[in-house]
């Protein structure tokens, strides 16, 4: 009997050391990825005073996912290395509150950029489009700030959910009960876990309406291009820009995906399911933010000088 205990003791601690090393490589990568876009954009703003719209979406969009992965790896390490640590009154609150905040303001200011962008580039006659066309960029700052208050609401309800709920039904003294604590957390936490779902599931909307939208005006255009014979240029950019936006929507649709998998099984305590779904979920900042660098001129051009010197200073050594 003690045998099974200690082999059963060393396959949790197994387990929990091999997640918090994967989530450990995916979020130090992208937190650096996201680093690099807060740093490029926060030296422009100081120079020049100001932000277009597309660089304020990037900042927010960088800020939202350095922390949201900040987060979340201090809650997997303490999870799966000092459970303990959980038990100490806020932590836990703080942690799953700030993670949920953080993880929504990422996925919504994403679909903001997503829709930025095909307005900004799709061309279609429709007079509310134009509209939107004029407009949109005195309209960014309200999508972020509704991203935030969105994201800021449902991360309250989720800090309230435990505080309220969860603490005065579980007893959080016991170090061994730990893991029944986070699963009676989910039988409380239906209502939070159908809003998030809601919210997700219209910012997932925006996105797909968007990415075709944009899609099929890019796709017209280039049609267009090849019956009146312009240049190979600025077919290859159009191309380009359709492999970009399709390359995005396959991603947020994973992560999506994943995201809505995890709300499902975490209720059902499918742990193998929620752990996909966290290894997605943490690799999908690092990856969208790498390829939003490499189609933004700007970015891409400090990148690439701060490899080469990187590079000449290791040649020297």
């Amino acid at each position: 009997m003690e045998g099974c205990r200690s082999s059963q003791q060393y396959n949790v601690t197994s387990y929990g050391t091999t997640t918090v090393a994967i989530i450990t490589l995916e979020v130090f990568a992208g937190m650096w990825i996201n680093a690099f876009i807060i740093c490029v954009l926060c030296i422009a703003w100081v120079k020049k005073k100001t932000l277009n719209s597309n660089e304020k979406i990037l900042l927010l969009l960088g800020c939202s996912r350095f922390w949201y992965l900040c987060f979340s790896w201090v809650y997997a390490f303490l999870s799966n290395i000092v459970p303990s640590c959980l038990l100490v009154y806020p932590i836990f609150q703080l942690l799953q509150g700030s993670y949920t905040f953080f993880n929504s303001s990422n996925l919504w200011v994403s679909a903001c950029l997503c829709v930025f962008y095909c307005i900004k580039i799709a061309n279609f006659r429709n007079r509310f489009f134009i509209y939107l066309k004029v407009k949109i960029d005195r309209m960014v700052p309200w999508l972020l700030l509704g991203s935030v208050i969105f994201s800021l609401i449902i991360g309250i309800l989720v800090y309230n959910t435990i505080d309220k709920v969860v603490c005065k039904t579980f007893n959080f003294t016991c170090q061994g009960r730990l893991w029944k604590v986070t699963n009676g957390i989910e039988e409380h936490f239906f209502p939070i876990y159908f809003l998030t779902g809601f919210l997700h599931t219209t910012a997932f909307m925006a996105v797909i309406f968007s990415a075709v939208f944009l899609l099929f005006s890019l796709w017209r255009h280039k049609r267009k291009m090849q019956k009146n014979s312009m240049k190979d240029l600025s077919k290859d950019a159009h191309i380009r820009a359709m492999k970009s936006i399709l390359s995005f929507l396959v991603m947020y649709s994973i992560n999506f995906m994943f995201l809505i998998l995890t709300l499902i099984y975490s209720l059902k305590n499918k742990n193998h399911v929620i752990f996909l779904g966290y290894l997605i979920q943490h690799a999908y900042p690092g990856v969208h933010s790498l390829i939003l660098v490499f189609s933004n001129p700007k970015l891409e051009k400090t990148l690439l000088r701060i490899l080469s010197c990187v590079k000449c200073k290791l040649c020297i050594r």
